[in-house]
């Protein structure tokens, strides 16, 4: 029973890569059903905004993404707890907590043209996804040059870590024309991250 237990956690381990695969889509679906829409100019999320052309498709894959990254990290946590140290493991716990922001904030509080509260707490959600993504990264990576760290996910980690931060302080600084290319930086630096965590912790480790 336990043998089985296992394999199938490893299995759903790679949901992470699927969720990567998933957010893609969303991303470049949605920008190719969206009129006038340049990935250069625009944040992501304006793909799923209420009102915009590209909600029908942009929205089912971002969803499935959600999903898909919270059964991974998930079972991440389930079945890794032996196998990291105590930074990494939080790490992993945090992640998780990450991505139940992520996906239950976004999908009640999507950016609109009627609701200036859904607005705000659209705002919210990002800093509170920005704010654990960064502790996860840092966790991540003090805990990969740790005794029985995985230096591996810390190198990672550390890379994600800078590419997050080029997206969050970086979108603010940079030239209007090509803000949404600077902020994906940041909103696919976790999603990537994600995907590297499930793969490793299924093939790898």
């Amino acid at each position: 029973m336990e043998n089985r237990k296992w394999s199938i956690l490893r299995v759903l381990e790679l949901c992470g890569l699927l969720a990567l695969v998933c957010y893609v889509l969303h991303d470049v679906l949605g920008s190719l059903n969206f009129p006038g829409y340049s990935a250069l100019t625009q944040a992501v999320s304006d793909l799923t905004a209420e009102g915009a052309p590209s909600v029908f498709i942009a929205r089912p894959f971002s969803c499935a993404y959600g999903i898909l990254a919270l059964v991974g990290t998930l079972c991440v946590v389930l079945s890794e707890k032996t196998k990291y140290n105590a930074l990494q493991y939080a790490g992993c716990i945090v992640l998780f907590v990450m991505h139940m922001i992520s996906f239950f904030g976004y999908t009640l509080f999507p950016l609109s043209e009627t609701s200036q509260f859904s607005n705000i707490m659209h705002i919210v959600v990002t800093v509170l996804v920005v704010l654990t993504s960064i502790v996860t990264m840092v966790l991540f990576t003090i805990g990969g040059f740790k005794k029985e760290g995985k230096r591996v996910l810390g190198i990672a980690a550390l890379v994600s870590l800078v590419a997050m931060m080029v997206g969050a302080i970086g979108s603010g600084l940079v030239s209007p024309a090509i803000f949404g290319l600077v902020e994906r930086f940041s909103t696919y630096s976790a999603v990537a991250f994600t995907a590297f965590l499930g793969a490793f912790s299924a093939f790898l480790n």
